[in-house]
């Protein structure tokens, strides 16, 4: 009996070692959180192992987690009429609201989910929920792109698939099948689905054969590029919930078919050093001692080494890709950019990324809009339902969808 409870008080003791984690106290609910991180990384160490023991590629592993996990969760009754087509040969999902009796256009939004290129689904409830609230607040169609992932398909397939998508979508003869007023369409996404937004407005904002333009962007918390991992957020947050630089990391790395031997010396910007030539002309795009207000600087210093490893850019060219990252986009682009609306939380490593595009499109000439969370973290606004249900992920989402309503 004595042995029993001793092995118990261990168990206890090792269990809250591992779930706990030092948070800012303005962060709300954060034992929920810290259950919720402690949930990812045991699914993401177990992934891993998975991966090394031969059973299959480690994200491919997660994604079956996340869907098997993600039918628990409830599918909520349709208040919108949801089809599942293609556009061009793009899965997409596209949420209708029930037709009202006058006969007048729609507002679209046109939504990229999240998920480091690689996890999640239109289909899986989180999305499913968030896009059926949209389309019946807005009383819009919505149109959520199913994207192809990693790791069977690296960039830039995942571009492709959403710019192929949103051109169709955009041609007059299918914004006039769905009844879709052409001068009332957003683009939007979350994290890597905002990253895919911003890259697709850039490039849909240069064609001179597009007929139609969006009127809005609106991303959340996006990730916008990987030429420093260390900006102020991703320094205050090395160890975040949900979304820890290293992981971060890994994801381009993935995203990009790259070696993994490359992880740690990328975290320290030995990938984008000094004696790396080709980063030069980007340089200006991504400096946060400007960029950044003093508020979110701090005291943090840059990280800039002299010399670094110039092998990572020769091997994965693709870094300093604009469709891949949209912050290094050149002035001239970013003035073309519709009103744009960028969601940042606190907690989240990618907090400087969207607060750097803000600025560099304001200099543009860009109206643009931050709305910035302190007690809130990455991922948090598809999280409203059970047993995922946070207070942050829906004040996050009722303050983007009211921003879209009352632009849009």
């Amino acid at each position: 009996m004595k042995s029993a409870v001793v092995l118990l008080a261990g168990l206890c003791a090792f269990t809250a070692y591992y779930v706990y984690l030092p948070l800012p106290s303005t962060v709300s609910e954060p034992w929920r959180l810290m259950l919720l991180d402690a949930s990812f990384r045991i699914a993401q160490q177990t992934c891993n192992l998975g991966h090394y023991l031969g059973l299959g590629h480690h994200l491919r592993l997660l994604n079956f987690i996340i869907g098997t996990f993600d039918k628990l969760n409830p599918q909520q009754a349709e208040r919108v009429k949801i089809t599942d087509t293609q556009f061009d040969g793009v899965e997409v999902r596209l949420y209708r609201p029930h037709a009202k009796e006058e006969k007048t256009l729609w507002r679209s939004v046109v939504y990229i989910h999240g998920g480091g290129w690689a996890l999640s689904s239109t289909r899986g409830s989180f999305y499913n929920n968030l896009c059926s609230i949209m389309a019946e607040s807005l009383d819009a169609v919505v149109i959520s792109i199913e994207y192809r992932l990693v790791p069977d398909f690296h960039f830039p397939v995942q571009f492709n698939d959403v710019l192929r998508a949103t051109r169709y979508f955009m041609r007059p003869e299918v914004l006039a099948q769905y009844s879709v007023d052409p001068s009332r369409i957003a683009i939007s996404g979350d994290s890597a689905g905002g990253n895919l937004a911003a890259a697709v407005c850039q490039e849909m904002s240069q064609d001179q054969n597009e007929t139609n333009r969006f009127k809005l962007q609106a991303l959340v918390y996006p990730v916008l590029q990987a030429f420093d991992f260390n900006t102020p957020s991703y320094q205050q947050n090395e160890v975040t919930p949900v979304l820890p630089r290293f992981v971060m990391v890994k994801f381009w790395i993935d995203y990009f078919n790259g070696n993994y031997e490359f992880a740690p010396s990328m975290v320290v910007n030995n990938h984008t050093s000094l004696d790396v030539s080709q980063t030069n002309s980007f340089r200006d795009h991504v400096d946060w001692t400007s960029l950044v207000s003093a508020r979110f600087r701090k005291n943090y210093k840059p990280v800039m080494p002299s010399t670094g490893k110039v092998e990572i850019l020769q091997d994965i060219p693709s870094l300093l890709d604009v469709h891949a990252a949209p912050l290094l986009a050149k002035k001239e682009v970013l003035r073309f950019q519709p009103k744009t609306y960028i969601l940042t939380c606190e907690i989240d490593v990618l907090r400087d990324d969207g607060i750097m595009y803000a600025k560099r499109l304001e200099e543009a000439g860009v109206e643009v809009t931050v709305d910035h969370f302190e007690d809130c973290f990455h991922g948090c606004m598809i999280f409203t339902i059970w047993p995922t249900n946070f207070s942050a992920g829906i004040r996050t989402r009722d303050s983007y969808i009211k921003w879209l309503s009352e632009n849009l």
